[in-house]
């Protein structure tokens, strides 16, 4: 039906016959002669339709915005002075012979070339994603996936599917359900990933797999969130940590050199979790911005301000503090308004001091702190600190965690606002996550990765000290965005319940839940381990996009909705008593304080 692409016409097809087809980008009428700017996914051509081709012109006046069209034409030079340098095809332009309309347009709901909001976006997807921005996402998505899968099919992985009607297991996020019509009162669950079923594949003697799987996860929804999603999924038997780092880091390597003709820093550097906590508040710190969190609670424990003296001799306390070069230029109302920020992550205040002249001791400084504090403290914070003249310090003091957090958080705001962030690419390994996280409500332990992951120690070590446990896990950090995390995995029967155990699951749950596991792993398990990317993460930082759904086809809405199907939608009575659902539980109002 065509020859060429619109934006591939050149100057190369000069005086050539072209059949090209597309949706009309601007239509102009210029003394008698029509010009139409058509549009693909390759670019825009100019289509020229001249008042002596009648037929064809008579069609063309009628010519609207985004209609779909068919042309054949003769390529010829546009007049000298018309050229358009923004252009692939800015040299040349087509004289219609023939000129037909495929479909007609009813006016759009929006304009493609305008900004428009999410909302009708989303609802008009198939509009949406004829705009040029969004065909480039995708077709880089297609290029990311592409060289991915090139990479793996090189070193001998197999491409296997693992099933999506499965058994519902605690892998941290709430399943989607799905209920059996053939078996009655029992459900499905659709997999958050495929964790165990590729752990099921190593010891069927596969040695190394991969997929482009689809997870789902019924959990609170973000920017970087979908209640469906795609992950490069990677596992590989009789490997240690390093040898599935070495091949990750290539393929990641590799594939920011193919897709963005990026040369990443080789090797990736590496960080262990306690250390990044410590100097960045974040397991995915950002290290484009050079800002470091400097514990001082050594300095304060004899302070008479409770506000830093109690969390610097708790144990579980933390007092820390952000050094921001020159951030004394900040204007008061600049600095508290950072006071609310943090406080959205349980921060019950921000104490700062500027340091104008350090030289001058406490008359250098300027706060309504310093009057809490001794010379020595001061002195002791200065010289930990290495602070200069025009720095200001931010202060972090209380729970180690809640602390951590909202320090960690500062940081990436404090160094966005003030333009700290520097231009690149940098990637980090981030390794020795702890086995576990107290958790305080229900005075449980939970696993920081998942159930499966191995520990660095022996069974009895875990037993006895399960706090100090390191796992052999590893998350993929680039820019400050997990990109994906993985792990060696348990080989041992014994390891895995005991890990259960510790996690509180009985031994009648952990046979229920993991049954078919624990007995796969007695038949010669070989050792094992893998890692899993976020292909939608992945493609949003190469695309420079703050939000996943700017790469997904047909995302849902951050109320879990799909604009343009209306999905979810009720279903008919006939149709729940197929899958023995009887009931309907009454609307339930949303509580308003959540």
């Amino acid at each position: 039906m065509r020859s060429d692409l619109c934006g591939n016409v050149t100057e190369q097809k000069l005086d050539q016959q072209v059949e090209v087809c597309g949706w009309v980008d601007k239509r102009r009428d210029h003394g008698g002669v029509i010009f139409i700017d058509l549009r693909d996914h390759s670019g825009i051509l100019q289509v020229v339709v001249e008042p002596d081709n009648a037929e064809a012109f008579k069609i063309a006046e009628d010519a609207r915005y985004e209609y779909c069209l068919h042309v054949k034409g003769h390529v010829r030079s546009r007049p000298e002075g018309q050229e358009n340098s923004n252009l692939n095809s800015g040299k040349i332009e087509v004289v219609v012979d023939t000129y037909e309309v495929l479909n007609k347009s009813k006016p759009l709901p929006f304009m493609l070339d305008e900004e428009a909001g999410e909302n009708i976006r989303l609802k008009y997807r198939y509009l949406d994603l004829r705009r040029p921005a969004m065909q480039k996402n995708i077709r880089l998505r297609n290029k990311l996936t592409q060289s991915l899968r090139r990479y793996l099919d090189d070193m001998d992985f197999l491409d296997i599917e693992t099933p999506i009607l499965t058994k519902a297991t605690p892998e941290g996020a709430r399943d989607f359900l799905v209920p059996s019509r053939v078996q009655q009162a029992k459900f499905y669950a659709l997999p958050q990933s495929p964790q165990l079923f590729k752990q099921l594949l190593m010891m069927s003697g596969m040695d190394k797999y991969y997929q482009i799987a689809r997870c789902f996860r019924d959990e609170d929804l973000r920017a970087d969130r979908q209640p469906e999603f795609t992950q490069l999924d990677i596992e590989m038997a009789f490997v240690d940590q390093e040898d599935i780092l070495n091949m990750a880091e290539g393929m990641i390597r590799e594939t920011y050199k193919k897709v963005m003709d990026v040369d990443l820093i080789n090797p990736f550097p590496r960080m262990t979790y306690a250390d990044a906590m410590q100097r960045f508040g974040s397991d995915k710190p950002d290290l484009r911005i050079d800002l470091e969190l400097v514990d001082v609670a050594d300095a304060l424990k004899n302070v008479e301000f409770k506000v830093f003296s109690a969390p610097a001799n708790d144990p579980n306390g933390r007092v820390t503090i952000l050094k921001v070069p020159q951030g004394s230029k900040m204007s008061r109302k600049q600095i508290d308004d950072y006071a609310p920020f943090v406080a959205r992550y349980g921060a019950r205040g921000l104490a700062w001091i500027k340091v104008n002249a350090k030289e001058n001791g406490r008359d250098g400084l300027q706060s309504p702190i310093v009057k809490f504090l001794d010379d020595d403290s001061l002195n002791a914070i200065i010289d930990k600190t290495q602070a200069e003249n025009g720095d200001l310090l931010f202060f972090g003091a209380g729970d180690y965690n809640t602390v951590t957090q909202y320090m960690g958080e500062l940081r990436l705001k404090v160094g966005k606002d003030l333009g700290l962030v520097k231009e690149g690419w940098q990637p980090l390994w981030v390794v020795d996550f702890p086995m576990f996280d107290y958790n305080d409500d229900e005075k449980r332990w939970d696993a920081l990765h998942h159930p499966f992951t191995a520990p660095t120690c022996d069974e009895a070590e875990l037993r006895e000290n399960p706090a100090a446990a390191i796992s052999k896990g590893y998350d993929i950090v680039m820019n400050g965005v997990e990109l994906g995390g993985g792990s060696v995995r348990i080989h041992k029967q014994s390891i895995q319940s005991a890990v259960l155990d510790l996690l509180g699951i009985s031994k009648e749950e952990a046979e229920t839940k993991f049954g078919f596991l624990l007995e796969a792993l007695q038949y010669g398990c070989p050792p094992h381990g893998g890692i899993a990317l976020g292909l939608d993460r992945m493609a949003a930082l190469m695309c420079g996009v703050e939000s996943i759904r700017e790469v997904i086809a047909f995302p849902k809405t951050s109320s879990a909705i799909c604009s343009l199907t209306s999905a979810p939608s009720e279903i008919s009575e006939k149709n729940l008593k197929e899958v023995h659902v009887t009931a309907i539980y009454p609307e339930i109002e949303e509580d308003k304080d959540a």
